[in-house]
């Protein structure tokens, strides 16, 4: 399996140069017989790569243990299950999958297009083919899993067929890294479809709203993949780490943060290009930027340069990928600068206190953001150029900045979608925020005299109650209308309202779970832990709760050992839950895990995990938390996919119908 494997990524590396450079030939001679033999080569190229994935696939499952891959990532007794996502776990299975995602997406793209978009197909071909052939110049040359497992035998490097694999990671024997891995690819690839079409726009000189009008669904899926595959990584650290956090300001999560938030800074500012020829230049440069750290954050996972939980082993394709990154970004410039006189706006900024303005306040707090985060991220590179001495920014520095700028973003979540487009008068201020400011500043008041002087939650839980008063009533105001002219009930009233505009409501809805994630962060003002020693039937009290220890041991099966306590939780003398931290050693790898227990509502998780045990075994030694609100993150991401989801829905489009007399008396009356 391991030749055919060769086979296909040797084949795969001159199909994807050829493609590429017959595309480009297409477009600079607008010739349909190369047309056509780029669009095949791109399905040819699809089907290569998928028979290279499925040979992988056929090792892992069979545990042919004479391959490295394999070696390296399975054992025996690992579940079937993990051997299958077992291929996106290791670095050299992981960089194939990332190939197979974006020939997957071009051979969508082209079959999408194949009799639209004629003059810029051929250059979108050229250009995501172009990744492509850097992908499989890596796989063939650089990281290919078909390679076959070496030992040192009396001094030389022979090939061996071990008995056994050293397993996979156990810190990825979770469900959510079954998901979490593909989604969050799934995202980042995702970004190369905006990209090539602004350049081929570039390229052709097509610099209309023509282009945007074509990725857009495909930069919300994008978008929407990368906050969920940032989410439910945040998720697996949260269970699976034994830490009691979500999120630590990690290099690696970083990474995956900064091409959402210039992605998110897109998403807002496209509708000011497409309505008021405005920011021309500002998306192109979201756009490509957005693919350009996309691809940053696959070489900072995998180059070594920075230390990480989440990172691959140090691989060597550093030189690589910064060779990709500079040759993209100074094509991209140059193209940019080429084409500046046709990216000028059609029309400027009348007044401050506009949807306009609002819309760049929005993308210049994210681009700040996403200068914040990678100068924190490469600090440590930074410092150890000029002073020899990595020295690393911790969480303390990244929320300093980072809060005041995300509630500021928040509070505009709310504030921008009903403000005019040109300019809002005072008046209309007054009507859309007056209720809502004035309810806010009234819990401000509940709050502080409730005892609570934290200003950042404070801040938080204010402008949230704000921006979520200002969406429901959105909600209600379009229903309420809607019913009294239609005759609908309420609950129909909305949900037609809701899918007749689903990119203004699934928006709303949007906000809403960004809102509601963002009450999940405000609880960690609120934390607590306490370390505790517990014996068989002994107690304690933490946080409102009692803690018993009924029974403490450990099992084994052939992947790994388990040491257990098994606790019961009571709160006011009623039981609630029964919590069973472990301690896992995964025999094949030697390394241990910890898996955590977790009572969980919608006020507070208590998180138990095991740290270690008195000498004499008789005793555990737990850390347990109380971390208010974190369900709420999971609550708003959930929603948050729900309205990505609508959002990408066609707007429903009603059939005229006889007006009732009724309906007809009460427009009149309305009128």
């Amino acid at each position: 399996m391991s030749e055919f494997g060769h086979i296909f990524l040797t084949f795969l590396f001159p199909l994807t140069l050829f493609t590429t450079v017959v595309a480009f030939m297409a477009g600079r001679t607008h010739r349909e017989s190369l047309y056509q033999a780029s669009r095949n080569g791109v399905y040819a190229v699809w089907i290569v790569t998928t028979l290279a994935i499925l040979a992988l696939e056929g090792l892992l499952l069979q545990g042919d243990f004479s391959n490295a891959f394999v070696y390296g990532n399975t054992n025996r007794a690992l579940p079937g299950f993990y051997k299958i996502v077992a291929l996106w776990a290791g670095h050299d299975g992981s960089l194939l999958f990332w190939t197979w995602i974006i020939t997957s997406f071009s051979a969508l793209v082209v079959f999408q297009n194949r009799n639209k978009n004629r003059e810029l197909m051929p250059y979108v071909i050229f250009t995501m083919m172009g990744t492509t052939v850097f992908f499989a110049t890596l796989n063939l040359f650089v990281a290919n899993p078909f390679d076959t497992w070496m030992q040192s035998m009396g001094g030389t490097m022979m090939p061996i067929a071990a008995q056994d694999g050293r397993g996979l990671n156990p810190l990825l024997q979770h469900p959510a890294m079954i998901i979490h891995p593909p989604v969050l690819y799934i995202g980042y690839v995702g970004t190369v479809v905006p990209f090539a079409f602004a350049i081929a726009a570039l390229i052709t000189g097509r610099l209309g709203t023509g282009w945007i009008k074509i990725t857009r669904r495909w930069a919300l899926v994008s978008w929407g993949f990368l906050a969920a595959g940032i989410l439910l990584g945040g998720k697996w650290a949260y269970v699976e780490l034994g830490w009691g956090g979500y999120w630590a300001w990690d290099p690696v999560e970083n990474a995956s943060l900064l091409p959402w938030l210039t992605s998110t800074a897109y998403v807002h500012s496209v509708m000011i290009q497409e309505r008021k020829g405005m920011l021309k230049i500002w998306n192109m440069a979201l756009v490509i930027g957005t693919y350009l750290l996309a691809i940053f954050g696959t070489f900072l996972t995998r180059s070594g340069i920075v230390s990480s939980v989440h990172a691959f082993a140090n691989s060597g394709i550093g030189p690589a990928f910064s060779s990709f990154l500079l040759l993209a970004l100074i094509a991209s410039v140059v193209l940019i600068i080429w084409r500046r006189d046709q990216l000028r706006s059609e029309e400027h900024f009348e007044s401050l206190v506009s949807r306009e303005s609002g819309f760049m306040f929005n993308n210049l707090l994210f681009v700040l953001a996403t200068v914040a985060v990678m100068w924190g991220t490469l600090f440590p590179v930074i410092s150890q150029i000029f002073t020899g001495e990595q020295i690393t920014v911790g969480p303390p520095w990244f929320n300093t900045i980072m809060i005041p700028i995300g509630l500021a973003v928040l509070l505009l979540t709310g504030v921008g979608p009903l403000l005019a487009w040109r300019r809002t008068s005072v008046e209309s201020l007054r009507k859309s925020f007056g209720y809502p400011f004035i309810a806010s500043i009234v819990l401000l008041i509940a709050f502080l005299l409730a005892g609570m002087r934290d200003g950042w939650a404070l801040g938080s839980f204010a402008i949230s109650f704000f921006v979520m008063w200002i969406i429901a009533s959105e909600f209600l105001k379009g229903a309420r209308i809607r019913a009294k002219n239609t005759g609908e009930n309420f609950l129909q009233a909305m949900g037609k309202l809701t899918m007749k505009n689903t990119r203004r409501y699934g928006g709303y809805i949007i906000h809403g779970a960004v809102v509601i994630i963002f009450i999940g962060f405000t609880g960690a003002v609120f934390n607590e832990e306490a370390r505790q020693v517990v014996s068989v039937g002994g107690s304690f009290e933490f946080g409102g709760y009692t803690v018993k220890c009924i029974d403490k041991g450990h099992t084994q099966n052939e992947n790994y050992r388990t040491d257990y306590v098994y606790l019961e939780l009571y709160k006011n003398g009623r039981k609630v839950d029964d919590l069973r931290p472990q301690k896992r050693l995964y025999f094949a790898s030697e390394q241990p895990t910890s898996e955590v227990a977790i009572y969980s509502t919608l006020r507070e998780d208590i998180y138990v995990v095991i740290v270690g045990e008195s000498q004499d075994g008789s005793q555990a030694i737990v850390q347990i938390y109380r971390n208010p609100l974190v369900k709420w993150i999971w609550v708003g991401s959930f929603i948050m996919v729900a309205g990505t989801i609508l959002v990408l829905i066609p707007n429903y489009r009603e059939k005229r119908r006889p007006v009732s007399h009724a309906a007809r008396a009460r427009k009149e009356v309305n009128a």
